[in-house]
């Protein structure tokens, strides 16, 4: 005879089964459908932000730009950033996610091949400020915008696959900006001015798309059946009792709470380290003693180690459900290679040690951005993110053109990289305060218990 405990075992072993596969099925076709565009977007942005390190190699004696300026007119864009990241944010949630994306990628297109008309250091800190103003809230934008399509477990992986775009947009921006500044210009331009417009050209062809192709929400996804829509339902109402997620009838109510600021703190090394020395990474690799072209090419490098970062890292921290152990080796890492990179003098070594703390820099930040989704949610959520973004984002100011002061100062780079060592180590210490704030629980009179 039958045993009805197995039966019943069986049974439920079977649609444990089925609801995994069901799982699986959903979230891979909503990463396919949502996350390669989304991606490329990205890839247009951090391409239009980080050309100016090519420029460099010869704008500055084309227009009179010194280090010190360069650095401090490149750190500009994250000011820009700063200040209007917040209200960008909360636009997105008024005008909706395809509307405001397809805003942001025409004005920053635009102010892109404005560039190649930099006459001084003025006009250039100009443009470099309106650039970080018309691009804010599109990073943050994004992570918005898959909070309203995937479930927490499943948040690290997918912003791993997003911030993929990072590297990718290093790998493409260095062989293409070498090639062009191999030549003598296009269009009655020099060559850095034609880089600028070559650059910008893609946001702005890109507006019809996004417009035509993105989604507002799963409500709106016409390739989405009824079924997947009330799974994603279900599944972010269970995050939202499971851990306790805030959504203010004051949604700025989430730019006082510790929380908020706290992981702007953690996330302020990243930034300040991958825009310092990517700013810088030209500059470092032609030292070496190569063209251009070979320049744009041996920069392609450790872009490829952050690919692999991003593919290793973040679906680790996911499938053992662990983010503070992961953020704190792996920043120790990044810090141990960051100083080994610049106490080397051999080229070979040099770019060694820079690609193995790309790895560690670009792979970490996406298990960073799945600790908001743990308290956060909803308009609160958009802010937040905004918040801790934009703050944390003045690191791409403070690197920059800390490394550009320092290097005045000493006539070398390796100060500025062991300065970008020692926020490293920073990050470390704040991850151990970071993880005992987000884990104690919040008063009831405090900032994220419903008050207006």
């Amino acid at each position: 005879m039958s045993n009805p405990q197995v039966l019943q075992q069986g049974k439920t072993e079977a649609r444990a089964t089925h609801a995994s596969e069901q799982e699986k099925h959903i979230v891979g076709h909503i990463a396919r459908r949502l996350v390669p565009f989304l991606a490329l977007i990205y890839v247009v942005a951090y391409v239009d932000r980080t050309v100016v390190g090519f420029a460099k190699l010869h704008m500055n004696a084309a227009v009179g730009l010194s280090d010190a300026a360069y650095g401090m007119g490149a750190g500009l864009f994250f000011v820009g950033y700063f200040l209007c990241e917040v209200p960008s944010n909360l636009a997105l949630s008024r005008f909706g996610a395809r509307v405001w994306f397809a805003r942001i990628l025409f004005t920053w297109g635009t102010i892109t091949m404005a560039m190649a008309f930099v006459s001084g250091p003025k006009s250039f800190y100009v443009l470099r400020f309106l650039l970080g103003a018309a691009e804010a809230g599109l990073y943050p934008g994004i992570l918005f915008f898959l909070t309203h399509w995937f479930p927490m477990r499943h948040r690290a992986r997918v912003i791993g696959l997003l911030v993929l775009a990072q590297p990718i947009a290093g790998i493409v921006t260095g062989p293409l900006a070498g090639a062009l500044l191999e030549t003598h210009g296009l269009f009655g331009l020099s060559n850095w001015q034609t880089l600028f417009v070559v650059s910008g050209l893609p946001a702005v062809l890109l507006c019809i798309p996004t417009l035509r192709l993105l989604p507002e929400s799963p409500a709106h996804a016409r390739w989405l059946a009824p079924d997947a829509r009330r799974w994603i339902e279900r599944e972010l109402a269970a995050d939202q009792r499971s851990y306790a997620l805030d959504a203010h009838r004051n949604p700025f109510s989430a730019l006082k709470d510790r929380r908020v600021l706290l992981l702007a703190l953690l996330f302020l090394p990243f930034p300040l380290c991958i825009y310092g020395l990517s700013l810088w990474l030209p500059t470092i690799i032609k030292a070496f003693g190569v063209s251009d072209s070979t320049a744009g090419l041996l920069s392609a490098v450790p872009y490829l180690f952050a690919v692999a970062g991003l593919l290793i890292v973040p679906r680790h921290s996911d499938h053992r459900r662990e983010r503070y152990w992961h953020i704190v080796v792996v920043s120790a890492a990044a810090a141990l290679t960051m100083a080994a990179s610049a106490w080397v003098h051999s080229p070979v070594l040099q770019l060694l040690f820079i690609s193995l703390t790309a790895f560690s820099i670009y792979s970490i930040q996406a298990v960073v951005w799945a600790l908001p989704g743990e308290f956060l949610s909803g308009t609160s959520a958009a802010v937040g993110i905004a918040m801790i973004n934009s703050l944390a984002n003045l690191g791409g100011y403070l690197g920059p053109y800390g490394i550009g002061l320092i290097k005045d100062a000493t006539g070398s780079l390796a100060a500025g990289l062991y300065f970008l060592a020692a926020t490293l180590v920073f990050a470390v210490l704040v991850t151990f305060v970071v993880r005992a704030a987000l884990r104690t629980p919040v008063r009831a009179e405090g900032a994220f218990a419903g008050e207006s």
